[in-house]
């Protein structure tokens, strides 16, 4: 018997867009509020800015977890954990991320942002503000297959996600994850960017909510976008459907969108209902739904 769904229990679509910038949605991040705790899951172009608007300040979040390393994944992560440092917090957040996580986080601190870390520190000195040593704020952790966080009633584990290896690129060389959190009986996977695999397969089996990028609508594909980016890249209208009804998800919300008319939206939602018939979600950055779906107990 799973228990009765608490409604403050919810994720929130921070970034729904990709690469390319655009005034109506930021890139990747999730917001995952579910047993008292604030999880993020990737920290792309304007995540700082969503989780205010979200009602959660930076230094609120619980844990931060990382898909992989392209730009539109990772490009505000400095100023998110700038910010919950500057912030005084003093209890460490630990940050979840495939291989390579800690070396960017260390280039962070002791390259990129090094003078203005040491500017900071000096201030603090002075003026006598808590400020706590940032390397030791927050707990940076490499991580592959399996369970990554557990914290009372939350489990999260990640698998390996297809996402450009079919193009000759090594796992080894750019590791690419997706993540499964499970939560008083509820399931939610969160496919980060990949095409069909098994990887995906295991991560939304059975899973209340699928968060899934699709990139593309059939209808724009051109024969290349066709034969390169949907079949090694990342997901499109054509097959995330068929990804969702394979795993028997209760419902699957669209991410990391290209910029497209109203039209091709719809066209979007119309590829995937061909093969799913479940509840299907366009996603907008700030939408908030709940863990649970319509008809799941």
């Amino acid at each position: 018997m799973q228990d009765p769904q608490d409604p403050s229990e919810c994720i929130v679509l921070l970034g729904t867009g990709g690469p390319r910038p655009e005034p109506a949605r930021g890139a990747s991040a999730l917001l995952v509020r579910a047993g008292g705790r604030n999880l993020l899951f990737d920290a792309g172009r304007g995540v700082t800015r969503a989780l205010l608007r979200a009602g959660v300040a930076p230094e609120d979040l619980d844990a931060v977890f990382l898909t992989h390393h392209h730009f539109d994944h990772i490009g505000n992560l400095g100023d998110l954990l700038l910010s919950v440092w500057n912030a005084g917090r003093s209890r460490p957040l630990p940050v979840y991320g495939p291989n390579g996580t800690a070396a960017i986080v260390e280039a962070l601190f002791d390259r990129v942002y090094r003078a203005d870390i040491r500017f900071r520190e000096r201030e603090a000195e002075i003026t006598g503000d808590a400020l706590f040593p940032i390397r030791a704020l927050f707990a940076v952790r490499d991580v592959d297959e399996g369970p990554v966080f557990a914290d009372g009633p939350l489990r999260v584990g990640c698998a390996r996600v297809s996402h450009g290896h079919g193009l000759g690129i090594a796992f080894d060389e750019f590791p690419c994850l997706g993540y499964r959190l499970e939560a008083r009986g509820r399931a939610l996977a969160i496919s980060g960017d990949t095409v069909a695999c098994s990887g995906l397969d295991r991560l939304a089996a059975g899973a209340d909510t699928l968060v899934a990028c699709c990139y593309l609508a059939r209808a724009e594909e051109t024969g290349f976008e066709r034969d390169v980016i949907s079949r090694h890249v990342i997901l499109n209208s054509a097959a995330v459907g068929k990804v969702a009804a394979r795993a028997g998800v209760g419902r699957l919300v669209l991410t990391h969108l290209r910029q497209k008319p109203p039209a091709m939206l719809e066209a979007v939602a119309a590829d995937v209902a061909a093969d799913f018939d479940g509840e299907v979600v366009l996603g907008v950055d700030g939408l908030e739904l709940p863990l649970s779906c319509e008809g799941r107990p």
